[in-house]
């Protein structure tokens, strides 16, 4: 921009200045009226209503509500059906992990876990 156009701008800028920024009054009378009738509109709106009786609810209706309704029954059915074939029929991974893990084989058995305890003594007594 050259100076010449900011002199030309600062015409403008006078004017506006000049000129009163205030809203008429009937502008804001109106948007007064306005905003006191969607007032009145949205007070209406929100009284109370009266609201129809509901049945008292059952146990097991509380009990599925509480841990998410029947998509999450049929989740833990089946989470717990597939626990259940794992652990009567485990893949040969599964039980060779698990053997690896725990360290147990086939001789776990011959372990004497309290070696301070003597079943004799109980016999005589």
């Amino acid at each position: 921009m050259t100076e010449r156009d900011l002199d030309n701008l600062d015409v403008f800028f006078d004017a506006a200045r000049r000129q009163a920024a205030d809203p008429s009054p009937d502008l804001m009378q109106r948007v007064l009226d306005n905003a006191l009738a969607e007032q009145q509109r949205l007070a209406a709106q929100a009284a109370p209503q009266a609201r129809p009786q509901r049945a008292a609810r059952g146990l097991l209706r509380q009990l599925l509500s509480a841990i998410g309704g029947w998509p999450a029954v049929a989740g833990l059915a089946t989470a717990s059906v597939t626990g259940l074939w794992i652990g009567v029929n485990p893949p040969a991974a599964v039980s060779t992990t698990a053997e690896a893990y725990l360290n147990s084989g086939a001789d776990t058995y011959l372990v004497d876990l309290m070696p301070g305890f003597q079943f004799d003594d109980m016999a005589e007594g």
